[in-house]
């Protein structure tokens, strides 16, 4: 545990270790044996000082000793608010080698997501998102790996790591599958809460326990004090030092270090000297051995304390207010105290002339010695020596977070400064923890609205419930102007909608918009009001489409409010399945040459993902649906590109798997589906993505006549009312009612379908291709109640006629088809076919086909359906194409 002791005593955290070492032996042999094997993650639980730092310590040499190339890092307890700080850490071997252009070929697209996050890139011009920052944490060290081969990575107090370097190793825990490289994680059992707690157990889960340290027994202890100071070493002596370190490696080490310093004999007449021995190793009696050392050494050593991790020789003299040979001279000093020792001592690779403490437990007693008032005045310091340094205002932050609040402006404007650097790499809580520290100085009158808006769109993604109230009293202060204003109206009623206040953040848009005179500001909140309402799935609100319609007589689509009011009401009109070619025209009048206006891309964040959602939907439920799926196709290249993969990548991928379901290329659109749904677990369930992943995957799995796995979907995932507050495509209730009548609880199934019925009814839905239930449930109730199924299957061919495109008017034929028999029935089923023929969705062209080849015992039609239901990837009808050719 420390440097140039005799080799017993070097390897003194190992006694009693040998079946862990066992573990840990093999594991890296197992990870020699084969490039192709699948990782390995394993943990070592432990108190301070039972000697899981030792362990790793033998890692890396039994690694290293057999070809082994070894990355390692160590949480700190004084620096977990620093994002990144362990994973930038582990990193380092692999990036200080590489120049700039080797980092970008090796890292790919990844590079300018992640590498902002490592410190080798500069940020981009967008907010990344943290999700996306940790998926390029994970693809950087899975590319790096594959190189450095065999690699074994080292992770030193996992307690003490800050929350964003859990989060990716929570994430590459689970991608060891297909990854051969070998990770090792030290840990103190408990000691966390709240998310990184969450996310420590994720990485345990995910890993093998080796063991959870105990203790040396009175028999080791023995064993270790004679190798140490020689066999002479009596049993009374021995067995006071197990008593007093009550068999902890650690002491155990230290005190035998003692020992040998003072020259005392370990006879049983020297046995009443180790208890003030043992004293002197931690706590008050460290700090007394420290303060022995002289006031210079002790402030040296407080200066490293404060400073925590990257101490520089330079920094902490400066700290220490010392000349550098005074520095030089006190860590020289401190190192032969065994308090201080080079940082990578053991085997790393750190920046020149950095020092680490020998032990974080020593770390701790000198950062927990410094007085209060004195400790407050040194993070003070640091971080303008920090700054000064040029090292940035997000790495001194950490200093300021620690100053007591004494109305300083400068220090309102660095935390401000801060929190924009860290939102800029990816770290959001970083964000957060300086801008609600800003907050205590207090801030300036004419900045405080200026900040307290900060503040909530750095928590909007994470917490809506405090947006809220962040964004309500920002609203509340004077200072917020013009865009600025409206902007922090739009996210505050974008955070009530997320936290199921639909109807507040109607009634916040609508205040706003009173006090706005006309123009682009007060259109643009109007274009909000009426986006809200026009997702939210309950009962339609009077005037809405009416009043909407109205709004639009005067767009000409001019500009982005213009725009975004002719998407809403073309989306509108969809729904209510108004005449299919004008809700095309007002769609299309809202582009600019056929493609998005600038300020309205899937990545710009004035309007939202849910605008242009609601676009892409218009055009996929008209039949226009090579419109639709380029649109859902750049959502997902442009969130891949710039490292969105939490909930918009989720819903690109939802959004473009409906439009390959609605050509019928079934296959890709399941692909897209379960990828959805994959990202949306991430993101949390309950939430309205996570319903339209789940939703659209369950109705492609129908489609391909996969019910049994559509229903085990529909049970883990829990695909059963209550529905989300906001509408999700396909219709929710359909899709569950279509579910139920094909595992054979029909009367459930009717019941669903019946509610579906309701709730169109009450949201003046009728695009019968959009909720389907009308077809579906004529079909359920064709033999109880042939009368209302035949009024059902009529009224949804007229709805379908006054929408107008083929598959709306195909659909209903074939539902009329199925309610009838002899000729009339085939020549129902020959319309169909003729309209599906000419509809761009050919899953339900392959079922008319079909239908109409039983229908007219006609085997070629069978036959050109069993073509085209082969295409779709519809099993389902493949199988009832096959069965009915062979009964001819």
């Amino acid at each position: 545990m420390t440097e140039g002791r005799p080799g017993a005593v070097a390897s003194a955290s190992l006694w009693e270790r040998e079946e862990e070492v066992a573990t840990l032996e093999g594991a890296i042999t197992a990870l020699r044996a084969d490039s192709s094997t699948s990782g390995t993650l394993l943990v070592l639980s432990g108190e301070a000082g039972l000697g899981k730092t030792a362990l790793l310590a033998e890692v890396r040499r039994i690694a290293e000793s057999n070809g082994c190339a070894v990355w390692s890092a160590r949480g700190g307890e004084t620096v977990t608010s620093v994002p990144f700080n362990v994973v930038r850490q582990l990193l380092q071997p692999a990036l200080v080698s590489l120049l700039p252009e080797e980092a970008r070929e090796y890292l790919g697209d990844w590079y300018d997501i992640a590498g902002p996050a490592l410190g080798i890139a500069e940020p981009g011009d967008r907010q990344p998102d943290p999700q996306g920052v940790c998926d390029g944490l994970v693809a950087a060290v899975r590319r790096l790996a594959k190189r450095d081969w065999p690699l074994v990575l080292l992770i030193d107090d996992a307690h003490w790591a800050d929350q964003e370097t859990l989060r990716w190793l929570a994430a590459f825990a689970e991608r060891l599958d297909d990854l051969s490289v070998l990770v090792v994680v030290a840990r103190r059992p408990g000691g966390v809460s709240g998310e990184s707690a969450r996310l420590l157990d994720a990485v345990a889960a995910a890993g093998r326990p080796v063991s959870t340290l105990t203790a040396l027994t009175p028999a080791a202890t023995e064993g270790l004090t004679r190798a140490t100071l020689g066999e002479h070493a009596d049993a009374p002596f021995c067995r006071e030092v197990w008593a007093v370190t009550g068999g902890n490696p650690y002491e155990t080490v230290e005190l035998l270090a003692k020992v040998q310093d003072s020259e005392l004999e370990p006879v049983e007449g020297s046995a009443a000297e180790l208890r003030d021995l043992n004293r002197s190793a931690r706590g008050r009696g460290l700090v007394a051995r420290l303060e022995g050392l002289g006031i210079d050494a002790t402030r040296f050593a407080w200066a490293a304390a404060i400073l925590g991790t990257g101490i520089s020789l330079d920094l902490a003299a400066q700290l220490a207010g010392m000349p550098d040979e005074e520095a030089s001279r006190c860590a020289e000093l401190l190192g032969a105290a065994r308090i201080l020792t080079t940082a990578g001592s053991a085997g790393g690779q750190p920046p020149d002339g950095e020092l680490e403490f020998v032990h974080p437990l020593i770390a701790t007693a000198v950062y927990r010695s410094i007085p209060d008032a004195l400790r407050t005045a040194m993070h003070g310091q640091a971080a303008w020596a920090v700054t000064e340094s040029g090292r940035g205002a997000a790495a001194a932050s950490r200093h300021l977070l620690e100053v007591h609040p004494d109305d300083d402006p400068e220090l309102v404007e660095q935390m401000r400064e801060a929190a924009r650097e860290h939102l800029a790499v990816g770290a959001p809580d970083a964000a957060r923890r300086c801008l609600e520290r800003a907050l205590k100085e207090p801030p300036l009158p004419e900045v405080h609205a200026q900040v307290l808006y900060e503040l909530g769109c750095a928590t909007l993604l994470t917490a809506p419930s405090t947006t809220i109230g962040h964004l309500r009293a920002a609203l509340e202060r004077p200072g917020l102007e013009d865009t600025a204003r409206v902007d922090a109206v739009f996210r505050l009623s974008q955070a009530l909608l997320h936290n199921n206040q639909l109807d507040e953040a109607v009634r916040t848009v609508d205040a706003e918009v009173e006090r706005l005179e006309p123009g682009a500001a007060r259109m643009r909140l109007q274009a909000v009001h009426y986006m809200w309402e026009g997702i939210h799935a309950g009962e339609e609100r009077a005037g809405h489409s009416s009043g909407l319609a109205e709004l639009v007589t005067t767009c000409t689509g001019r500009d982005n409010s213009e725009r975004a009011l002719l998407i809403l009401r073309g989306f509108d009109a969809m729904t209510r399945g108004e005449n299919a070619e004008e809700v095309v025209e007002l769609c299309d009048r809202a582009l600019v040459n056929g493609r998005l206006a600038p300020g309205l891309a899937w990545t710009d964040t004035e309007w939202g993902v849910e605008l242009l959602l609601m676009l892409g939907s218009a055009y996929a439920y008209t039949d226009r649906l090579d419109r639709a799926e380029s649109l859902f196709s750049e959502a997902l290249h442009a969130y891949v590109k710039a490292g969105w993969s939490g909930g918009h990548l989720s819903l690109a991928n939802a959004y473009l798997g409906l439009a390959h379901r609605r050509r019928g290329r079934l296959a890709d659109a399941e692909h897209y589906q379960r990828e959805s749904l994959r990202l949306a677990e991430r993101v949390g369930r309950g939430l309205p993505l996570y319903w339209s992943a789940t939703c659209g995957l369950i109705d492609t799995l129908l489609a391909r006549g996969h019910v049994q796995q559509a229903a085990e979907i529909a049970e883990r995932y829990g695909f059963a009312p209550p529905y989300p507050s906001t509408i999700v495509l396909p219709d929710t209730r359909s899709v569950r009612g279509r579910l139920l009548l094909a595992v054979g609880r029909t009367k459930e199934g009717i019941n669903e379908l019946e509610a579906a019925e309701k709730a169109a009814a009450a949201r003046g839905h009728h695009n019968t291709v959009l909720a389907p239930w009308a077809v579906d449930l004529a079909k359920a109730l064709a033999n109880e109640d042939p009368s209302r199924a035949a009024a059902l299957a009529g009224d949804a061919r007229r709805q379908a006629e006054r929408f107008g495109t083929d598959t709306a008017i195909g659909e209903a034929l074939r539902c009329a088809a199925a309610l009838e028999t002899g000729q009339r029935a085939v020549r129902l089923a020959a319309q169909a076919v003729t309209y599906l023929e000419a509809s761009p969705c050919q899953y339900e062209h392959a079922a008319a086909r079909i239908e109409y080849g039983i229908a007219s015992r006609s085997v070629m039609e069978l036959n050109k359906g069993l073509t085209l239901a082969r295409t779709c990837g519809a099993d389902g009808l493949v199988a009832k194409a096959e069965a009915a050719l062979t009964g001819l």
